[in-house]
């Protein structure tokens, strides 16, 4: 699925509390943030803009990309970071917006063409997310994997870091997950395209009681009633840079 006319914004804070200042973290002798600002240059996007409040970030950007806005300091996620751009930007409503994480310098470039196009493909959709069947049974409880269930049309029923769908009787048996114990799991990756006037009023709602259970900004817009797509991404993405390990593995990648 490949369409044009969409831009890609990346969300950068220096905050982490894993890895504090990650976006700046070098790998092959650039900072992670270049590298994620490539892969968003080579999915064809028409504009690709950097939105951090950290002038650290900032500064090392504007080295590499001649599109940085600087945002408020009060923003609890990403998508509340993308809103304020698209506004200060003055993007029309029907403008597709992806968001691209700052950790993910390894993202296939294909997959944001992928999510701009479920959007596009999904007129009653706010937004568009992408997941894979998840394959590795050590992930299956694992709550920084995030799983995703959807109705027969594949739009969002819920997130989650916890096992959904539970498997009643096949979890009670053991505690050691099993390949086959993974049919019909799926893996949600955090990339996700929304339109511009959808953006304007999801700055408005409240943090919604399950977004912070969770920590998943994405449930802020089931919880207020409107709906996400969800298609099974055409490539498996490595996964992000979260941890040292992850580092090490996107610098033994990109070096």
């Amino acid at each position: 699925m490949t369409r044009a006319g969409f831009k890609v914004v990346i969300p950068a804070r220096y905050a982490s509390q894993r890895l504090p200042g990650k976006p700046l973290l070098d790998i092959a002798g650039r900072p992670m943030i270049h590298h994620v600002y490539d892969r968003a240059c080579e999915s064809g996007a028409e504009e690709v803009v950097i939105a951090t409040d950290d002038e650290r970030i900032a500064s090392a950007a504007r080295k590499f990309c001649d599109r940085i806005c600087m945002t408020s300091t009060a923003h609890v996620s990403g998508t509340d970071r993308i809103a304020e751009v698209a506004s200060r930007l003055g993007w029309t409503e029907e403008t597709l917006v992806v968001n691209l994480q700052g950790d993910e310098p390894l993202m296939p470039p294909s997959l944001l063409n992928q999510v701009a196009g479920t959007l596009e493909q999904h007129p009653a959709a706010a937004m568009a997310t992408l997941a894979v069947p998840l394959e590795d049974p050590a992930h299956l409880f694992d709550t920084n994997v995030v799983k995703v269930v959807t109705d027969r049309d594949g739009y969002a029923l819920y997130f989650s870091r916890a096992t959904i769908p539970w498997k009643r009787d096949t979890f009670a048996k053991t505690a050691v997950p099993k390949t086959d114990w993974l049919t019909g799991v799926l893996r949600h990756l955090g990339i996700y395209a929304y339109r511009a006037g959808f953006l304007t009023g999801y700055a408005e709602l409240p943090v919604a009681p399950i977004e912070r259970m969770e920590s998943l900004e994405q449930l802020r817009v089931l919880w207020n009633g409107d709906r996400i797509a969800v298609d099974i991404a055409a490539h498996v993405p490595p996964a992000g840079v979260d941890t040292a390990e992850d580092l090490a593995r996107a610098v033994a990648a990109l070096n």
